[in-house]
């Protein structure tokens, strides 16, 4: 089911991560729309509540309205104009956030053709620890991972050596 592809391998690694620290019994809130990974999720026995597309940086109501214990978002934070506050307001004890690294060798990620899609902040590990720990976050374990793509050329290459994304599982500090 998974091979070593995109995204196949993020989402067998992904998966892996998050069977290391909790199991099906949590209820989690995905930040995002139902998406594949959610799916995934749920199929592996994990009970999931996706967000409704409303727009994080306007309106953080879902925390308040959605009891869960695990907040989890993927690839979610590197769009978001003010994650602190989302951050902030999330009222579950756990949470799991992936994102995909700064890459130093290529710019942000936008979309040619969807003004939505779009990375307004790519992060260092070092930033997302920062602020994971400004808003009441202890980070109980991380990992990292490559992203190499079957091309030719200087930048397919660094990909093979570079580490592309970065998982995190951090509980509220006491």
């Amino acid at each position: 089911m998974y091979e070593n592809t995109y995204p196949n391998k993020r989402f067998k690694l992904t998966l892996e991560f998050i069977k290391k620290h909790i199991d099906t019994s949590e209820t989690i809130l995905d930040l995002g729309v139902d998406n594949p990974f959610s799916k995934i999720m749920k199929e592996e026995g994990f009970k999931v509540k996706n967000t409704t597309g409303e727009d994080l940086d306007k309106d953080q109501s879902v925390f308040r309205v959605q009891e869960t214990t695990v907040v989890t978002a993927f690839e979610i934070f590197e769009h978001l104009l003010n994650p602190y506050t989302i951050l902030k307001e999330i009222q579950s004890d756990k949470l799991f956030i992936s994102i995909p690294m700064r890459l130093w060798f290529s710019p942000a990620y936008r979309s040619k053709t969807d003004p939505w899609d779009r990375h307004y902040h790519e992060f260092e590990d070092w930033q997302l620890d920062w602020l994971l720990e400004k808003t009441g976050w202890k980070i109980i374990d991380r990992q990292k991972w490559t992203n190499p793509v079957k091309q030719f050329g200087f930048r397919p290459i660094l990909r093979y050596f570079t580490n592309r994304y970065y998982i995190v599982y951090a509980e509220k500090a006491k």
